[in-house]
């Protein structure tokens, strides 16, 4: 066990070479903690299948998830590997020497092209087991094909191109039906369409390839052994079947374009990468003498597909001479060559081989190396095995190439989903910015890192750049959550005293004017961040301490806006004199604790624009809270201030309808002291109830007296039904304004009579005017002529009381005339009253021996009953059970007490058998008391019939049946 000083040097010496890395790569310490649990897989996962071959495996290719290898002589084997337990076993059925040379097989896997070493080929469908002969193909040692990806079939692959050993492509057509009768080949036809040569001979097409790119423009790509041949071509629309013979015979002419390469190895190989099924392919390979070119293909280009070519060399260990590769497989970013006893993967970014597999001699040497482009799976074979890669997370380490070549957008792009990793990659572009003095990029990819904070800051402020640093900041800034309150106030409060240094040293230079106004701009959206409005509004007085030590008088209001801190704005106005930019403060935000509060001082100073700002606020504001305000300045300022009180408070009577006693007794003060023309016509339109009067009328009825509004007061008392003082203080007025108030009490004559006397009198006594004591008489019917006489002096003749006199004795004439009539009337009226009495009691009914009561149906007769004018018939039982739940309590308890009565007078009568002579007289008054009773229950019982009367009609909006027995009632019928 290794001691303890053994494990700190240890540790010292990992952790020594962990700050090497680091400062290789030249990234700043970074927050990232990257641990791995568990070691990750490798890019290239080697898989052998588990298959034992009866035979050599010859030829082997693999499409679409359908596997075909040649096995043997003549036997041929298919598997799909969605059913990897029925493989599918065909003999070809050839008797001479020939051997499988080569298998071709289409993207869909439905057909496969048998290239044999006697120049001959065979056909076989996916979905038979019946191989036939492309007798047009005789005669031809196949090499290469060119699948139609874009219109071919399962049954049928379209116009393709077929490369020989001779150099020659023909175009052909295969079809999977059985033909007709007179052409049963598969082949529908097979005609060259171009030679490809190498110094002047015939040269083998080692590969095929055919594209379409944009706008119906096909591209073609041949290789033979050292040379790689471009054709490029438009077809028509809709012309795809008639094959691809044209795009050759627009090269006639002109030799086609091609690359070459002066060493040759006997055959070449090329390969091509795509993104998706269907797609073009986005890169390519092609194996040759002195080693692989890869690059990307650019359908745009007029002149060639090819693009961003590069050469990697074969390394040392690769001797033509002894070791020549086999085969090539393109990925992603990778190429796989395949060796004899090996396997090679070379990162396609930056040339080095990032793979190297080992296969045992036991297997063989390695045959042919095959990827299908469907599922993406590469496979490799020998004569006794198959072996299949797995490529799994091929970009993992890709953002590391990228970074180190300085690509870091697509750096990126690669390691989006590792944070760890796209750290390092922002780190290092900063770095990068940075040293090639690009702050502003270098502080903001500095800020989407999680380096020491510290460190970055101190790094800015070394070389100077306050730009870069606020950059810095503010994206940091931006990236924070809200539940780091501490980090956002920290870089609030500093990137706030960073603006203001700006600020104050563009103000001093005249030359950066706009500057100036843009940073004000950048300062003041900041401050108006709706995100960091709570960092704000919790640290504003520190904001405000900022502001303040700068002397930055226009942000500091700005910023106070922004807080809603209204009454430091307004406060700064009215300290500097600004009294219209306080109010327009005030107006704008409409807010009634502030208004209370600055009014008293605006209203010293801008009376008016204050109360038209009052005004508008209208019901917003409560009349009350400014009534101090305007009691000090109307007592102690100038008329304008007065008028602009009433105006308020009239505005407040007349058009807010305020009912608040308060403002009416102040406007009714107002009115007293500076307008009194007013104040008459504001105590007429307030109403002469009692109950539509808003103001104090004792108060109004002092105020009006202390100026001497004796008409003012007049109303009043008017209004307090103080009848008399009205007509006191009236006739020191005018007497025609004491006769209208005379007139006021409609109810009380008496009260209107004492009144008219005052009136006459004073006429009379003060004024001395007989005829206008006459007009008194003639204005009240109350007075008479003896009323007034008193108050005439002795020496005044009776001619000026003549027509009075006689009118008064004409009228008692005419009162004495009324009453005789009346008593006459009333006469006649008793002796008809009395007659109509008489002939009631003689009035009768006849009743039957067989009438029936109306209620039970019984015999009438047996029993006390009742006979109504109607011709209802009740017994007196009945009647009263019928009545009695129809009458009032008060009425229901008078009839049970009127019934003890007479039960009581019944029993006293019948305890008496013989009476005596006094007892005689009793009886007769006890009669006399039973019969008063019978009657009066008879005024309540039998007033009037039950079913005609008036009992009747209340009932009609009774239910039958009682609410609170309905279910009781209901349950019974069920």
């Amino acid at each position: 066990m290794a001691s303890i000083l053994d494990q700190y040097e240890d540790s010292q010496n990992i952790r020594q070479h962990s700050r090497v890395s680091a400062a290789n790569i030249g990234i700043t310490h970074s927050g990232f903690v990257n641990v791995r649990l568990e070691e990750e897989k490798p890019i290239f996962n080697k898989q052998r299948i588990d298959f034992s071959p009866p035979e050599k495996i010859n030829q082997f290719s693999v499409c679409n998830n359908q596997l075909c290898m040649s096995l043997g002589k003549d036997t041929l084997l298919r598997i799909d590997l969605g059913k990897p337990d029925q493989p599918n076993q065909i003999e070809l059925g050839r008797k001479d020497d020939s051997k499988v040379y080569k298998l071709f097989l289409d993207p869909t896997g439905s057909h496969l092209v048998i290239s044999l070493t006697t120049s001959e080929c065979v056909y076989l469908n996916r979905n038979t087991q019946k191989v036939r002969s492309l007798s047009r193909w005789r005669g031809h040692l196949i090499e290469s094909i060119g699948w139609n990806k874009l219109i071919g079939s399962e049954t049928n692959t379209g116009p393709i191109l077929v490369g020989t050993s001779q150099g020659i492509i023909f175009e052909a057509e295969i079809s999977a039906s059985e033909g007709s009768l007179f052409n049963t080949n598969p082949d529908q036809y097979f005609r060259q369409v171009h030679s490809l040569e190498e110094d002047g001979k015939p040269a083998p097409v080692c590969c095929l390839e055919v594209e379409r790119g944009l706008e119906s423009k096909y591209f073609i790509v041949a290789t033979t052994r050292k040379r790689l041949f471009q054709f490029v071509g438009k077809l028509a629309e809709g012309s795809e079947q008639q094959g691809f013979s044209s795009i050759f015979a627009q090269n006639q002419d002109l030799l086609p374009s091609f690359q070459e390469f002066p060493v040759n190895m006997g055959y070449s190989e090329i390969t091509f990468y795509t993104s998706k099924l269907r797609s073009s392919p986005k890169t390519f390979a092609w194996m040759m003498g002195n080693g692989v070119l890869y690059g990307q293909l650019d359908y745009v280009r007029p002149d060639s597909l090819l693009s961003d070519v590069q050469v990697w060399e074969y390394t040392s260990d690769i001797d033509l001479n002894y070791v020549k590769p086999i085969s090539i497989v393109l990925t992603q970013f990778h190429f796989l060559l395949l060796l004899p006893d090996r396997v090679k993967g070379i990162c396609t970014l930056n040339g080095q081989v990032v793979h190297e597999d080992v296969f045992p001699e036991k297997f063989g040497a390695l045959k042919k190396m095959i990827k299908d482009p469907v599922t993406g799976l590469v496979w490799i074979y020998t004569e006794k095995a198959v072996f299949r890669y797995h490529i799994q997370k091929e970009a993992r380490d890709v953002w590391q190439m990228y970074m180190n070549m300085n690509k870091f957008d697509l750096a990126k792009e690669y390691c989006k989903d590792r944070p760890e990793c796209l750290d390092m990659v922002l780190a290092k572009e900063a770095e990068h910015c940075f040293q090639n003095k690009r702050y502003q990029e270098s502080a903001k990819c500095y800020a989407l890192t999680q380096n020491y904070f510290e460190e970055i800051a101190l790094k800015f402020i070394e070389a100077k750049q306050e730009e870069a640093l606020k950059e810095f900041l503010m994206k940091k800034l931006t990236n924070l959550k809200p539940t780091e309150k501490t980090q956002i106030t920290l870089l609030v409060t500093w990137l706030t005293e960073l603006y203001l240094n700006r600020l104050g040293q563009l103000e001093t230079d005249d030359g950066k004017q706009e500057v100036f106004l843009k940073t004000r701009e950048e300062f003041r959206t900041f401050l108006k961040s709706p995100k960091h409005k709570d960092c704000f509004y919790n640290n504003r007085n520190t904001i405000y301490d900022l502001l303040a030590s700068h002397g930055d008088v226009d942000n500091m209001v700005y910023f106070s806006v922004i807080m809603q801190d209204y009454e430091r704005v307004i406060s700064h106005y009215c300290q500097h004199d600004d009294f219209s930019a306080a109010l327009d403060v005030l107006s704008k935000h409409c807010d009634e604790k502030l208004f209370y509060k600055f009014s008293p001082v605006l209203m010293q100073h801008i009376p008016k624009k204050v109360v038209d700002a009052w005004i508008q606020m209208g019901n917003r504001l409560d009349p009350k809270n400014l009534i101090p305000a305007l009691v000090n300045y109307s007592q102690m300022g100038s008329m304008q201030q007065i008028n602009e009180t009433i105006r308020y408070m009239e505005f407040c009577v007349y058009e807010l309808e305020v009912k608040d006693e308060a403002i009416h007794n102040y406007l009714l003060s107002l009115y007293a002291k500076h307008k009194p023309d007013a104040l008459l016509w504001y105590l007429e339109q307030a109403g002469t109830h009692v109950s539509d009067i808003h103001y104090d009328l004792k108060y109004a009825l002092r105020l009006c007296a202390e100026h001497g509004y004796l008409q003012a007061c007049v109303l009043v008392y008017k209004i307090m039904e103080l009848y008399e003082e009205a007509v006191d203080l009236a006739l020191q007025v005018d007497v025609d304004l004491a006769k209208s108030c005379a007139d006021l009490p409609e109810d009380d004559e008496e009260l209107r009579k004492k009144l008219w006397l005052k009136i006459a009198r004073h006429v009379v006594q003060e004024e001395k005017d007989v005829k206008k004591a006459m007009n008194c008489l003639s204005s009240c019917n109350l007075l008479k002529i003896e009323d007034i006489l008193p108050f005439f002096p002795d020496f005044v003749t009776i001619d000026h009381f003549k027509e009075a006199i006689c009118n008064s004795l004409e009228e008692y004439n005419q009162h004495i005339e009324e009453l005789k009539q009346e008593m006459e009337e009333a006469t006649e009226s008793a002796k008809r009253i009395r007659e109509d009495i008489q002939e009631m009691r003689n009035k009768y009914g006849v009743v039957e021996s067989q009438e029936k009561c109306a209620t039970c149906d019984f015999p009438l007769l047996n029993r006390p009953f009742y006979l109504f004018l109607c011709g209802h018939m009740f017994h007196y039982d009945c009647l009263l059970q019928e009545v009695t739940p129809h009458l009032s309590t008060y009425k229901q308890n008078k009839l049970e007490e009127l019934q003890k009565k007479l039960a009581a007078t019944t029993q006293t009568t019948k305890s008496r058998h013989r009476p005596r002579e006094e007892d005689t007289v009793s009886l007769g008054k006890g009669q006399g008391s039973r019969e008063q009773i019978k009657s009066d229950i008879d005024d309540i019982i039998a007033c009037e019939c039950i079913y005609c009367g008036e009992l009747m009609i209340k009932s009609i909006d009774k239910p039958f049946i009682d609410p609170q027995k309905f279910d009781q009632e209901m349950s019974s019928w069920l």
